[in-house]
């Protein structure tokens, strides 16, 4: 039997971005595998592993927000819908790179660019969320020649991706969905970068080895919960870069991680927040 992908359609009564943010934070809890958000308008289609996920987070998202969303329950057959429905995005730059689907990816090649080729598919990290143009312009504040890092949930692998194109001299990317990893896979081989970059499967709190930059592109509950679990993955002199946190998160978040790391710099698109923090150890 091919396999269908338990999805939500919700419809948003006003164009309100404030709104789509909180929507988008609350549903982050119930582990959206992918989102199709054209225009990052009122309309949003958001995918996920499980029916018993999808059903938990339609309860939720009804809770909280009432009247202000319609909501509509649906299984959507895999028909390669992710490549389809994002075969329109166009090349996202920040900074000195640029993230391009394989399609557009020939027009970008310079020897002046750092390029990134992402293929669209389950895992989020295209470019065009907030959290992952923040992510991508806080790693080019950091010195990241021949620097190890590690990109924890790690999606379509932009960000480990990235570091390396940036000069790091090797990353690895971790997640617990196979359908992100298998992604990641995919967009290592069209990036040439298998020598340098890595991805497994695991959860970053059990994790034993670290790293000169960490970047954690997660929730705000997650990244509070796990202060302790993401500092203790960062090598001394090292930096952790955060994103996935809104504004009303940000209070927690800092008083979870300021005790264990110091606070360099934040950055803010829309709702949405990026902090970068050192260890207090050298």
């Amino acid at each position: 039997m091919d396999r269908s992908w338990p999805a939500l359609e919700i419809s948003l009564s006003s164009g309100d971005s404030a709104l789509r943010d909180r929507l988008l934070a609350a549903l982050d809890d119930f582990q959206p595998t992918a989102l199709d958000e054209p225009d990052e308008g009122s309309h949003l289609s958001v995918y996920f592993t499980s029916s018993q996920l999808r059903d938990d987070a339609a309860h939720a998202v009804k809770a909280s927000f009432g009247d202000r969303i319609s909501i509509e329950a649906r299984d959507v057959p895999d028909d390669n819908w992710a490549e389809r429905s994002q075969a329109n995005l166009g090349a996202v730059t920040v900074g000195a790179l640029v993230v391009a689907p394989p399609w557009q990816a020939d027009g970008y090649r310079d020897p002046h660019t750092h390029l990134i080729v992402i293929r669209p598919s389950m895992g989020f990290g295209t470019g065009h969320h907030a959290t992952t143009r923040l992510t991508l312009e806080a790693l080019q504040q950091i010195d990241l020649q021949g620097k190890t890092m590690l990109d924890i949930g790690c999606g379509s692998g932009v960000l480990a991706l990235a570091a390396v194109a940036l000069g790091a001299a090797g990353a690895v990317g971790i997640d617990i969905d196979p359908d992100a990893l298998a992604n990641a896979t995919d967009n290592l081989e069209l990036n040439g970068l298998a020598g340098n970059v890595r991805f497994e499967a695991g959860d970053f709190r059990q994790l034993s080895n670290v790293a000169d930059v960490v970047a954690a592109n997660l929730t705000g509950a997650l990244l509070a919960g796990a202060a302790k679990e993401l500092g203790a993955v960062v090598k001394p002199g090292g930096h952790l870069i955060i994103s996935g946190f809104m504004e009303h998160e940000k209070n927690t978040v800092q008083a979870a991680l300021e005790p264990l790391l110091m606070f360099e710099r934040i950055a803010q698109e829309g709702e949405w927040l990026c902090a970068t923090y050192k260890s207090r150890h050298m």
